[in-house]
């Protein structure tokens, strides 16, 4: 994976955007074009270029971990609506040659934030889908270099993959996937984009990328509790981050997997089965597919201390018993309105199967939830420090598109506090008075993104709109302890022009 930046975004300690000025905006700058040649030939790998525009920089801002809450200031000639950074990235064709799977490493940015799919979710709404607000900026480019009309389908939140259909089918792109297994020792080729230095990018705005390979081993095979390879596990000199959805193919040029992490200093790699179901998941949906959510936090039994089973109020001797069994995982922490808090679990519970199937460590226990899908139910067997013996528990899943969010988003993206509108399904950053006559408008609140059938969304709120007042009240005068609470009335400036949006509590079922 390589990231280009057309226009440079840096984020200060303050956590706020910290850049040259300029009184007015600029016009919109044309997309960098992206010229891509291949080193050794690989007509399953194509490349991808992930375009995000201010929008979804800031969105980005808001969703890392330094939590950026205003911008202060941005560099000269910043548009919202411009290409402002660029992902260029290894995509996999599949073997039907309309298929197209990428590990997209800022996929997110394209979905409502954590938390939104419990708040908004199928608990509100049954025909909740995890739907784009729109449209990402995806291209796909060839092995021969030219570009392919593609359309993005939806997120595996299962595997962090990406599913693109093409518009017309491709029989250049139609090579063989490997199904056989493959074998330790086995070499393989590790292929990705790399940059090139040309001169002329400097001059015509241009990126040049060259699809190139290094050479690996396959150096153990990581198995699931049912038997099959979720994982392998690929040696090769110079990995980095920078290899990160590669796509891996053996010496006979067959396909053999996706580039998915790093453990230590191999590199992880997703095989072909897990992409095809990947792929059936996203193509049945024709949207993407969250990952199962139970709402928890736990520790594997196994690893635990006995006085760790102490402080959550078990019995020395019934503590005993279970860390000598080794297995079960130990609850410490439920989040509220969770499937796991509305099956009455609570922390000190220990689970010890799921459907009958015995949990001995915490890859155990995702790997089944995984298999049963979301928003299906399950039978967890659960020990309970103030029952005497192991009782059935049916829970219903939820689901979830950010795998590492499940159990922090109501920390990271608290309801109503600071300003914030994300419970009635917007995303806002706070503009200072000299940002906003950067960008042509007034100062408040910057929406970022508005999740559809929310209340925000039904307003008619969008994305770009600056709320300069609430009720009367201009943003500066309110302080972060001021609750938002609808209905409410808000001034809001769109493309300089000045409207009145009234948001209410009510939504429309869809």
């Amino acid at each position: 994976m390589i990231k280009f930046a057309a226009t440079i975004v840096a984020l200060a300690v303050c956590c706020s955007l910290t850049m040259a000025q300029t009184p007015a905006p600029s016009p919109k700058k044309p997309a960098p074009q992206v010229h891509v040649t291949q080193g050794r030939p690989a007509p399953q790998v194509v490349t991808i270029v992930h375009r995000l525009n201010g929008l979804k920089m800031f969105r980005s801002l808001l969703r890392s971990q330094q939590q950026v809450q205003a911008v202060n200031s941005l560099e000269s000639g910043f548009n919202l609506t411009d290409d402002v950074h660029t992902n260029v990235i290894a995509g996999l064709a599949m073997d039907d040659g309309e298929t197209i799977a990428a590990w997209l490493p800022d996929a997110n940015l394209e979905f409502a934030p954590p938390g939104f799919a419990a708040w908004f979710g199928e608990s509100k709404y049954p025909d909740f889908k995890f739907r784009l607000s729109e449209p990402p900026d995806v291209s796909v480019i060839g092995p021969d270099g030219k570009q392919l009309a593609a359309k993005y389908v939806g997120f595996d939140a299962t595997t962090g993959l990406s599913i693109l259909r093409l518009d017309e089918k491709n029989s250049v792109l139609a090579v063989v996937v490997k199904d056989e297994p493959v074998t330790v020792g086995e070499n393989v080729l590790l292929f990705g984009p790399e940059p090139v230095t040309n001169t002329q990018s400097l001059l015509d705005n241009n990126l040049y990328v060259r699809i190139g390979s290094i050479e690996g081993q396959i150096q153990k095979l990581l198995p699931a509790p049912n038997g099959e390879v979720t994982r392998l596990r690929v040696t090769a000199p110079r990995l980095s981050q920078a290899n990160i959805g590669g796509v891996a193919l053996n010496e006979a040029g067959e396909t053999v997997g996706i580039i998915d992490g790093l453990l230590g200093n191999d590199a992880t790699v997703l095989p072909t089965a897990s992409i095809r179901r990947a792929a059936q998941r996203v193509l049945e949906r024709r949207s993407s597919v969250p990952r199962p959510w139970l709402g928890v936090r736990g520790q594997a039994v196994a690893a635990l201390q006995l006085n760790q089973f102490l402080t959550h109020g078990w019995a020395a001797d019934r503590a005993a018993t279970l860390a000598g069994e080794h297995r079960g995982i130990l609850l410490t922490s439920i989040v509220p309105g969770s499937p796991a808090a509305q099956a009455a679990l609570r922390a000190g519970d220990v689970i010890l199967k799921v459907d009958d199937k015995e949990i001995q460590n915490a890859d155990d226990f995702t790997f089944w939830l995984d298999q049963a899908g979301p928003s299906s139910s399950v039978r967890f067997t659960v020990a309970r420090p103030d029952r005497p013996a192991a009782e059935p528990l049916n829970v219903k899943l939820s689901g979830i598109l950010d795998p590492a969010a499940g159990f922090g988003f109501r920390n990271r993206f608290p309801l109503a506090k600071g300003l914030s509108l994300i419970e009635q399904g917007a995303e806002t950053i706070t503009l200072r008075p000299a940002v906003a006559t950067q960008l042509g408008t007034t100062a408040g609140l910057l929406v970022v993104y508005v999740e559809p059938a929310t209340p925000a969304a039904e307003a008619g709120l969008q994305p770009g709109d600056v709320i300069h007042s609430i009720d009367g009240k201009p943003i500066s005068a309110l302080n972060r302890s001021t609750p938002l609470k609808p209905p409410m009335t808000l001034q809001v400036m769109r493309a300089k022009q000045k409207l009145t949006i009234k948001l209410s509590s009510s939504t429309k079922q869809q």
